[in-house]
């Protein structure tokens, strides 16, 4: 009997990292992949390969390359507990610039700035405005938008960080190629983990998605 339940265990691994790498790929940004395959494929194209079954582990190691060898690598809770990153870091970058959200009062402005990061961003921002970083106002709304998003990838970049190499790799690949994420800077290593703190209790309220 031993010797049968032992037998199965390499087919239950390797159909665990089979999921594995069908989840990341059916994850990925389509940048990631055009990237390495050819800038010129259109998004359908795109999205026909990354839906492909058969494709999906070639893929996998297209996209991770020598980085991380999934079928050793410990496959943890994901961070973001499957929600979007891009989320994340805007809700993260409306705390980092509370203040200028907070003086957006204009009905044009904040119809322009809600439009580029959303009501819940900029809801949380207002809601953490104790937590806010930068104290340099910035009244243009658009460029606000364009800080929030960019401090707030840098900060979720250094917040995973901390995470092991297929925790981090797996959400980065969420995210669109050049966000950044992939180069924070010490500003950001700073104040990711009270920031991040703030946005996964907010995340962890609603229900983990797959």
């Amino acid at each position: 009997m031993s010797t049968s339940i032992s037998s199965t265990e390499p087919n239950r691994s390797f159909m665990l990292a089979a999921d594995r790498l069908r989840e990341l790929v059916a994850s990925s940004h389509p940048s990631r992949f055009a990237a390495r395959l050819d800038p010129l494929l259109s998004p359908p194209t795109l999205d026909r390969l990354q839906r492909s079954a058969r494709l999906q582990p070639r893929l996998a190691e297209l996209l991770l390359g020598s980085e991380v060898d999934l079928s050793d690598a410990a496959w943890n809770e994901d961070p973001l507990l499957g929600h979007d990153p891009r989320r994340a870091a805007l809700l993260a970058g409306s705390i980092w610039h509370a203040c200028s959200v907070l003086k957006l009062v204009s009905r044009h402005d904040l119809s322009i700035l809600v439009e580029m990061i959303g009501a819940e961003a900029h809801a949380f921002g207002i809601r953490h405005l104790s937590d806010a970083v930068a104290t340099t106002p910035i009244l243009d709304p658009e460029e606000l938008s364009r800080q929030i998003e960019c401090d707030g990838h840098a900060c979720l970049g250094a917040w995973l960080e901390k995470a092991s190499s297929v925790d981090r790799i797996r959400v980065l690949l969420r995210l669109p190629i050049g966000t950044s994420a992939e180069n924070p800077a010490a500003e950001h290593r700073r104040a990711a983990g009270p920031l991040l703190s703030l946005v996964m209790a907010h995340l962890a309220a609603e229900p983990a998605r797959a």
